[in-house]
């Protein structure tokens, strides 16, 4: 695993446990907006593009549920060779 992708993770990790708290819970998104062509994810937010394009109505518990795997999907996009 890269630096990248452990500061990735740790801000993902920090993320999903802040949203589990927040309302309105925020967007992932860190704005590098690449899609990994290898694991289908976005390198920023490792989000897909259909939980991207429904983010906006997506409700609160929805978000947190996206939020809680995320972290989860970092040695996934290691694996992929993406870096992240």
């Amino acid at each position: 695993m890269t630096a990248a992708q452990r500061r990735l993770l740790a801000d993902l990790v920090r993320g999903a446990a802040a949203a589990q708290i927040v309302a309105p819970v925020p967007s992932p998104c860190r704005n590098v907006c690449k899609m990994d062509a290898a694991s289908g994810y976005c390198e920023g937010c490792l989000r897909t593009i259909p939980e991207i394009a429904g983010w906006s109505k997506a409700d609160d518990e929805e978000r947190r549920r996206i939020w809680a795997l995320l972290p989860a999907l970092v040695p996934r996009l290691c694996a992929a060779g993406s870096e992240a």
